[in-house]
């Protein structure tokens, strides 16, 4: 049996800039809007929160930030690279600070085989202390875990869940229909929370519930309690959002609509730059209709 079991909305937190350095005090206060929203756990240090560009102090400041407004939510982190070495040391670093388990993408650049992803995955969870969330995003990878591998890893008492982004139905529906007791599926699309939930999936990692977390905790808890009607409704008063929150590279379109929102500065590190215009304007009129 599993010893994490991580079910439905994980929010892929931000990371706010103030005059070019991270704003913490903003940071503790949009998790505890999280928190408030009902989200059911926290996800530090992803790609939404654009990690590649944070300093090894700032990544354990905001891991601790997260941890001390987290109101015993679980934290599952970023913590992957494309290097063995280097992601074990990623997880090493982070782990005293209150991290409950790592999300890990696959290796990036690299393009390894299925067996090279195997054997990653296995070392990974074998070196650390804490559980191994699979991270599956061949969009950014340039790679993508087959089914047959994700189950194989499936079974490894360390590995906990996978967040899939391949948007391939089929192949995700082949390792909801296969997996293991414990192992959580958890779409890594908010487009297709509703679709592989409602066969069989655990819930979302979410880019969308940094602007909608009370939202997309509901939808979550709808579709669990197999409530379609409610939740059908609700998929098509947030399907502008999770579209429009991909019409530029993430986090861009989302940093764009919390500003509009007032709740942080629309600020970013290089290579991210700010939103076109055109796009600020479809954030601004997308979280006025979702709000009014």
């Amino acid at each position: 049996m599993k010893n994490l079991y991580l079910e439905g909305c994980g929010t892929a937190l931000l990371t706010p800039f103030k005059d070019g350095q991270v704003d913490y005090q903003c940071f503790a206060s949009l998790v505890d809007r999280q928190v408030q929203s009902g989200i059911h756990f926290l996800v530090p240090l992803g790609t939404t929160g654009e990690t590649p560009c944070l300093s090894t102090q700032e990544r354990i400041k905001v891991l601790q930030t997260a941890v001390e407004h987290s109101a015993g939510r679980p934290i599952l982190v970023g913590g992957g690279t494309n290097s063995l070495t280097s992601t074990i040391e990623s997880i090493k670093l982070l782990q005293p600070y209150g991290a409950d388990a790592f999300l890990i993408v696959v290796p990036y650049y690299n393009k390894p085989t299925q067996e090279g992803m195997y054997e990653y995955f296995k070392a990974v969870a074998d070196a650390s202390e804490k559980p191994i969330v699979i991270y599956n995003v061949p969009g950014r990878t340039g790679a993508n875990i087959s089914a047959q591998t994700t189950l194989r890893l499936a079974e490894h008492e360390n590995i906990i869940a996978i967040k899939e982004a391949s948007g391939n139905y089929a192949q995700i529906s082949e390792i909801i229909r296969n997996k293991p007791q414990g192992f959580s599926v958890l779409s890594g699309n908010d487009d297709e929370t509703l679709s592989l939930m409602a066969t069989g999936a655990q819930g979302v990692i979410s880019v969308a519930s940094n602007i909608a977390p009370k939202q997309m905790a509901t939808l979550c808890s709808l579709l669990k309690e197999d409530r379609m009607a409610e939740a059908r409704a609700l998929h098509y008063s947030l399907m502008p959002l999770f579209k429009n929150c991909f019409i530029e590279s993430n986090p861009i379109p989302a940093k764009a609509a919390m500003a509009a929102l007032g709740l942080m500065e629309n600020s970013l590190r290089l290579p991210l730059v700010k939103a076109s215009a055109k796009t600020e304007q479809i954030m601004i009129d997308t979280v006025k209709e979702l709000f009014k």
